[in-house]
């Protein structure tokens, strides 16, 4: 069995912005992942998201099917991605919806009197987590010595494509075949990734990518936290200082409990999802 790893506790409300920002720092050095607490979403808010996007996968195919992604927004159907694509397998084993910017007008909504205050919910939630990832970049910015709105001096909060995805993992469903994933090794592509899930394990890491054979370990939840891992944009902008490791999650570990999570990555105005 892969070891638990540990990761640094970074909470927002902390007065020293420069032990916090260090602490990114190590994070960052060292796993590309730690926690965030005292964020300013409150478990209400994250409770009644979770019970929305359980209302909507739980949807007939043909009514979530009316709201096939387009424009990188609404419903991707299970096999539908496959992201590691060395593998022979029909594609992951998960459903998602996706949620954008929203000020372009370009997402998809399921009908209120289908799902009543979905995409109030949605929409709040978004609003409070781009808050909260804002706050961060400044910390990070302080974790690279940098000036703490250096992001913002060069145009990366500028309009960014802040993208919620609703993420539910209901295990392998075609076979029992070891090589089926809720979601195959990959990184991510943007600057950070926000991530809350219900508490069942799935979610891996691989550290060393290059090395064989390639060693996962857990990374296990926390109440009231985010998990949080920069992405492809924030390890090159940091000339490989900030390490980007693999990701993964078993189906084989979520076959008998739902792995259901949320997870927002904001990505820069010039980048494509």
């Amino acid at each position: 069995m892969p070891d638990a790893l540990q990761f640094p506790i970074i909470d927002l409300s902390f007065p020293d912005r420069f032990s916090i920002a260090n602490l990114i720092r190590q994070g960052c050095v060292d796993h590309g992942f730690f926690y965030l607490v005292n964020h300013g979403v409150d478990e209400e808010l994250i409770s009644k998201v979770f019970e929305q996007s359980s209302n909507f996968f739980s949807l007939p195919i043909e009514e979530k099917m009316k709201l096939v992604r387009k424009n990188h927004r609404g419903y991707t159907a299970l096999y539908a991605e496959k992201l590691d694509t060395t593998l022979t397998t029909e594609g992951d084993s998960k459903e998602s919806f996706y949620i954008g910017p929203l000020a372009d007008d370009l997402n998809q909504w399921p009908l209120e009197e289908d799902l009543p205050s979905w995409r109030s919910t949605m929409e709040t939630y978004h609003q409070k987590l781009l808050s909260a990832v804002t706050k961060l970049l400044s910390l990070i910015a302080l974790s690279l010595k940098l000036e703490e709105d250096f992001f913002e001096k060069v145009g990366a909060l500028i309009e960014p494509l802040a993208f919620i995805r609703l993420l539910h993992y209901p295990g392998d469903l075609n076979s029992s075949s070891e090589e089926i994933f809720g979601a195959s090794a990959h990184s991510d592509y943007g600057m950070v990734t926000l991530l809350v899930t219900d508490g069942v394990p799935g979610l891996q890491i691989c550290r060393e990518k290059s090395k064989q054979p390639q060693v996962w370990e857990d990374v296990p939840s926390m109440s009231g936290a985010f998990i949080v891992n920069i992405g492809d944009m924030m390890e090159r902008w940091t000339n490989g200082l900030f390490r980007l490791h693999s990701l993964q999650i078993l189906a084989k570990t979520v076959l008998w409990n739902v792995w259901k999570a949320v997870a927002l990555s904001l990505v820069h105005q010039d980048s494509h999802p």
